[in-house]
């Protein structure tokens, strides 16, 4: 553990919870469907019976994702608290169910150790009563935003450990040919000793390998978006997610926002006023009226040597790797690989594979043993293949809930929604648009 961090994460009291009585009558699911316009989550005098089959009780709220609620919860089977995702009125339309599929294969699909997954999803109703979406994952107590804008002293060994496990995860993620697409602090996941995780995989996508191909513009928190966004670019690559990660990384010098700007336009003032007027050759994916807008401005000249000023902790290796990400041409733009071998991060990588990483150990006699690939990848592929097979919501619904499924683990006792805690009924009218 770095010393200094554990004073910084949320230390508020949770509930602890029973299991469910055993002289209950059986049920066919884990939580309650919605039956004759009677909310059977919302009233009291509506129960749901479960045989043998401890319970969910959410306690209270900790964020609010992309298109979902975090909730921190106790897992009566062995009382560790764990978060439970709710993803309400997941089925409104073909594009809003594909991304809630699409987060809940890729929680499922992640194995690494700074990557954000899924430890157990709730199982559905019938199919007919499916409308909502309940996923457990490991609860972390603070996210990156949360320390940023704390009292906490930042030490150089803290932001060095944090860009490197920010990165080994983005590493894997990009590996598996996926865009995180909203890579911002509140969305690091921070555990009282400095162990990050990835989160929030609801704007995220499988790279789109056809140029031609229109992506969406709607992706990425403004003070963290590319600038090939900004100016209207209609495809785009993962280096969106390397230009957020610079943003980031710039701010845990600073303490503040690198680019804080009111709107999209201002944000891209506020680039140029850095970086100076990007070339024709800098635009080469931007749109045609954004070329033309920049190059009509009075000619701006770079003043990247202020990275300087961010801080104490703005040494030359610092700011000499802030300046490789915080590139206009995504081209050009550092990538993931890169930014891991550059020389500012090997005491990040050393401290975290020398106290804090489950991939080494340290034997009996004292001695660390190394794994033999710090920032592994991915194994295989993200399948997204189904997207373009499944064209109504229908057929969503009916391929998600089969994966739901078949994701049950019948070595323990299931997890299901204790509808008659009062915690949930608050809980169960939170509607994410």
């Amino acid at each position: 553990m770095i010393s200094g961090m554990s004073g910084i994460v949320n230390n508020a009291n949770d509930q602890i919870l029973s299991a469910a009585s055993s002289t209950a009558q059986a049920s066919s699911h884990c939580y309650a469907p919605n039956i004759n316009n009677q909310n059977s989550l919302d009233n009291s005098h509506v129960k749901v019976h479960i045989n043998n089959r401890p319970t969910v009780q959410p306690d209270r709220p900790i964020g609010y994702g992309a298109f979902g609620v975090v909730w921190a919860v106790t897992d009566p089977r062995d009382g560790k608290k764990v978060a439970l995702k709710k993803l309400p009125n997941i089925f409104q339309s073909v594009i809003s169910s594909k991304r809630v599929f699409r987060e809940l294969k890729m929680l499922c699909f992640f194995k690494h150790e700074n990557v954000l997954s899924a430890l157990e999803i709730l199982q559905p109703p019938l199919l007919d009563f499916f409308q909502e979406l309940y996923v457990i994952t490991e609860l972390l107590q603070s996210d990156l935003h949360k320390i940023i804008v704390s009292p906490q002293q930042l030490s150089s060994d803290h932001i060095k450990v944090f860009l490197y496990q920010i990165l080994r995860g983005l590493k894997y993620v990009h590996s598996a040919k996926i865009l995180h697409r909203d890579i911002k602090p509140g969305n690091l996941l921070v555990n009282s000793n400095c162990v990050l995780k990835i989160c929030d995989f609801g704007l995220a996508r499988a790279e789109e390998n056809d140029p031609r191909a229109v992506m969406t513009q709607e992706v990425v928190t403004q003070y963290y978006r590319a600038p090939e966004i900004l100016m209207g670019a209609k495809h785009y690559t993962n280096a969106i997610d390397m230009w957020s990660v610079g943003c980031i990384f710039a701010e845990l010098l600073k303490r503040r926002i690198l680019f804080q700007a009111q709107s999209p336009v201002h944000q891209l003032e506020m680039i140029t006023d850095l970086l100076g007027t990007p070339t024709l050759s800098d635009m080469k994916y931007a749109c045609e009226a954004a070329k033309t807008h920049m190059l009509k401005r009075v000619p701006k000249p770079s003043q990247i040597n202020t990275l300087y000023n961010l801080g104490a902790h703005a040494t030359h290796e610092a700011v000499h790797l802030l300046c490789q990400m915080l590139v206009y041409d995504p081209d050009r733009r550092m990538k993931v690989e890169e930014a891991l071998n550059h020389p500012y991060l090997d005491e990040g990588r050393l401290r975290y594979h020398s106290c804090m990483c489950s991939c080494c150990f340290t034997t009996s006699a004292g001695v660390r043993q190394f794994t033999e690939h710090f920032e592994p990848i991915s194994p295989l592929i993200f399948d997204s293949t189904w997207e373009k097979r499944l064209t109504t919501v229908q057929q969503i619904k009916e391929e998600m809930h089969s994966f739901i499924c078949k994701q049950s683990d019948n070595s323990h006792v299931p997890l299901c929604i204790n509808p008659q805690s009062a915690a949930f009924k608050s809980f169960s009218k939170i509607n994410v648009q």
